[in-house]
């Protein structure tokens, strides 16, 4: 449209529009001069400067002021009200180039630089000053960007190939990626979801980012239905030193306003709004249409896109209909013309005209079929009888789908043989279509051919209801387990609403899981419940433990969680004592007093309970690991009657479980958890980290002093016994799959007896978050439980140096909450 000239042939290395005045864009080159023109080509300003100019950025609240990154190390603030070409302001403190500049959105007066020397300087406009240095990167800085909601996040990009989010309050590095593979030089934010950011580098390739686990906290604050003040702030609040992080920026403000407008109770919009400003664009939007419509939302407010995503069962039909009627091209498709050689062909075709004018038609039909000019056969075959018209129509079928051939769609249709079509588009992985052919069957609108007896009545061949919903579940599932499979939860939760719970609890979509579960209510209560667990667990890492009080004291029965968080408090008595006031329990002294008075009266897990709570918590671990040994002694024992004890015990302060004198009852604890976890993993399906919990087992018996009811052999023979009756051990073709022997079935049956099933609805099968099936890092990590690379998000445990697979972390801390390297540490990665 328009062709700037200004800048002669040098290079140009920056554009940038004015956030305030639309018709106002500036450039800056290696001419040494930024340009501030009008779009349509007219000069405002130039800024001449002494060398190179590489980066510019204009002010979001002051139209005329624009900052400049030169190649002399300075930075320079230039106010364009004026007709002077001096800069107002000119920053020095680089010791190399600037080459990108960008304003605080929230701050006014406040800008960084990122320059060659590896640093990112923060300036104060109104003090004329440089107020932080943050430094980490070990070579150029190129990318710079402000996050839009929190004041003082700030993210950069390097040449070093790592890209740092700062906290630029104190100048700390909240965290460091080491994703890309070469320079990262251009990092963006989306626009609605201000908390998912983009990234490009000189690997060619563009990745997406959540920021959303560096500001928790608030996310908690939202779903404990915090006051306002604790979530949405001022900018001079959310900067002080130390305060938790708020929201500043206009989405959060939009969503307040929106909230605010709404009668009744708002809760539902408000967490929905929330979840879908923290999440990334992965499905969320989608599950919040449907969570609506569940619910009973009008149809006619369902967003346009809906009919784009996974639609509700009920609106599948209907919407694929109006879809249908879109398209009114009818396709028409021909058979192939015959098999054999051409001369036995025509000698086929000539005894077939006969015996059709004979009126044979049933012999027709055969020799046309053998011709493989079935569109004859069939047109005639209703002559014969319209049941030998529908097995003719069941061969074709069975023809084509040994072809995986597309054209079987009519046939299975004409027939009503939804099994048959159901799983030939499963087995191709077409699972979408299979839904839509079953749920088409449950509402009538497949049916079986009549069948035509001899008086003329007719018969409908029974549709089976109950089967055909069966079927539509068992493919919902599969579809749900494929997206759940490749790493997206929360699109498997869209497929399948009855299990969107375990689907996100298994994802560690934790907060999305109990906004879903809040407003779902009574039926996905259980689910809700696990989730505030798990996701309490996770605060108990922080200095949120209020936060995980809240959470838990939103689960009905919530005795005995508030008492496993009271119990890992590792604040001094006084603090103690407070937290057990906010939960109702007693004070470390009467829990003393408690304990030594049941544990006269003989009930074992109550005496564990408030030894825990107690001054002397290492009191619990005698009491209640001999309890479990005697239990393991027995013959009839089974998970349920020893997990909940050790459990209990696990939540013991971790600085008493390290005390020398708790040595020998510390070993056995960490055996016990590790044998219980690996049997819990057999129950939960958790298949890829049943053999490490064995050999974590058996090598802590190896090397620690203990006396527990259990043998290295009898490990070795219960996984050996479960490997071979779960058949693991996949066979190839040169070592044919081995079936198990007696002595492993016997083995077995007693391990099956003990586990017994899950009580978790949907709980069953392994995990998998967000990335899972992404390429390994650049930097490669090795899992120290398995031996191999590691594909998707890594776990550091706490010597900062082994590594093992989120996924892997998530179904470990879930079975065994001890750490795999056997320090008595408790695992935390949700």
């Amino acid at each position: 449209i328009l062709h700037f000239l200004k800048h002669g042939k040098n290079g140009i290395f920056c554009i940038a529009w004015s956030h305030k005045d639309s018709k106002r864009i500036a450039t800056c080159s290696s001419d040494g001069f930024c340009i501030i023109r009008t779009i349509d080509g007219k000069v405002l300003h130039k800024y001449k400067h002494p060398a190179a100019v590489f980066g510019c950025d204009w002010s979001q609240n002051n139209k005329d002021m624009i900052a400049t990154g030169c190649e002399d190390k300075n930075v320079r603030v230039y106010y364009l009200a004026t007709s002077s070409d001096q800069p107002l302001k000119v920053f020095t403190g680089h010791t190399a180039k600037v080459f990108h500049v960008r304003w605080s959105p929230l701050r006014e007066g406040i800008l960084c630089s990122g320059s060659d020397d590896g640093t990112v300087r923060i300036w104060d406009y109104t003090q004329d000053a440089c107020i932080n240095v943050l430094s980490g990167h070990t070579a150029p800085v190129r990318g710079l960007m402000w996050n839009p909601e929190i004041p003082y996040l700030l993210i950069s990009g390097s040449w070093d190939y790592t890209i740092r989010v700062w906290d630029t309050r104190d100048g700390t590095c909240l965290d460091t990626v080491y994703d890309h593979g070469a320079d990262v030089y251009g990092l963006t934010c989306h626009p609605n979801r201000p908390f998912t950011m983009a990234s490009c580098s000189r690997d060619s390739t563009v990745r997406l980012w959540s920021l959303t686990p560096l500001i928790n906290p608030l996310q908690i604050n939202i779903l404990a239905d915090r006051c306002w003040d604790e979530i949405i702030g001022n900018t001079d609040r959310a900067v002080e030193s130390g305060a938790p992080p708020l929201l500043c920026g206009k989405v959060s403000r939009d969503i307040k306003q929106e909230v605010e407008k709404l009668t009744g109770n708002p809760r539902g919009k408000k967490l929905r709004w929330f979840s879908e400003c923290f999440s990334p664009p992965g499905g969320s939007k989608n599950l919040w249409d449907l969570v609506a419509v569940i619910k009973g939302q009008d149809d006619s407010l369902l967003p346009q896109n809906y009919c784009k995503g996974i639609m509700h069962m009920k609106h599948l039909i209907r919407f694929r209909t109006s879809k249908a009627q879109e398209l009114t091209t009818v396709k028409m498709s021909k058979f192939g013309g015959g098999i054999g050689a051409p001369s036995k062909e025509e000698r086929l075709k000539e005894a077939a005209e006969i015996h059709l004018r004979l009126g044979q038609i049933q012999r027709y039909c055969e020799l046309m079929v053998e011709l493989g000019e079935w569109d004859k056969a069939l047109s005639v075959a209703p002559g014969v009888s319209m049941k030998y018209w529908r097995k003719l129509m069941q061969r074709r079928a069975d023809q084509l789908i040994q072809e995986e051939n597309d054209d079987v769609i009519p046939y299975c249709i004409a027939i009503g043989d939804v099994k048959k079509l159901v799983s030939f588009f499963t087995s191709r992985g077409q699972l979408k279509e299979a839904l839509l052919v079953a749920q088409a069957a449950c509402e009538g609108n497949i049916q079986k051919s009549p069948l035509f007896t001899t008086s003329g009545s007719s018969n409908s061949g029974g549709n089976n209801t109950d089967d055909y919903n069966e079927l539509l579940h068992k493919v919902s599932k599969e579809l749900a387990e494929w997206y759940f499979q490749d790493g997206r939860a929360v699109l498997a939760a869209c497929c399948h609403l009855a299990l969107a719970m375990a689907n996100l609890i298994r994802g560690n979509e934790l907060e999305l899981a109990i906004s879903v579960g809040t407003v779902l209510g009574e039926s996905a209560a259980q689910a809700t419940h696990y989730a505030l667990e798990l996701l309490a667990r996770k605060c108990m890492t922080v200095t949120t433990w209020n936060l995980a009080a809240d959470l838990l004291m939103m689960i009905p029965d919530n005795k005995l969680q508030l008492v496993k968080l009271c119990a890992f408090y590792p604040g001094c008595i006084a603090e103690i004592n407070d937290l057990h006031e906010k939960c109702n329990l007693p004070d470390v002294e009467e829990c003393m007093r408690l304990a030594e008075t049941i544990q006269a009266d003989g009930d074992i897990f109550e005496s564990i309970k408030y030894y825990l709570l107690s001054t002397e918590p290492e009191k619990a671990l005698p009491i209640g690991i001999q309890y479990v040994k005697e239990q393991l002694c027995g013959s009839d024992w089974t998970l349920d009657s020893v997990c909940p004890y050790l459990d209990l015990l696990s939540y013991i302060r971790t600085e008493r479980l390290l005390l020398h004198k708790c040595s020998e009852f510390r070993n056995e604890l960490l055996i016990l958890c590790g044998y219980i976890g690996a049997l819990l993993a057999i129950r939960r399906q958790y298949n890829s980290i049943v053999p490490a919990l064995y050999e974590y087992t058996s090598q802590l018996l190896k090397r620690r002093e203990v006396s527990v009811p259990l043998k290295i052999e009898q490990l070795s023979e219960e996984l050996d016994a479960w490997r071979a009756c779960t058949q693991l051990n996949k066979p190839t073709d040169e070592l044919p799959c081995t079936p198990p022997s007696e002595s492993q079935r016997m083995v077995y049956s007693v391990l099956v007896s003990r586990i017994q099933e899950e009580p978790l609805k949907g709980m069953v099968g392994p995990d998998y978050v967000t990335g899972s099936n992404l390429p390994s890092h650049s930097d490669v990590h090795i899992s120290c439980l398995t031996g191999l690379r590691i594909q998707g998000p890594v776990f550091f445990l706490e010597d900062g140096k082994s590594a093992i697979s989120l996924n892997d972390a998530l179904m470990w801390a879930k079975v065994n909450p001890f750490s795999p390297l056997g320090t008595g540490v408790r695992l935390n990665p949700f």
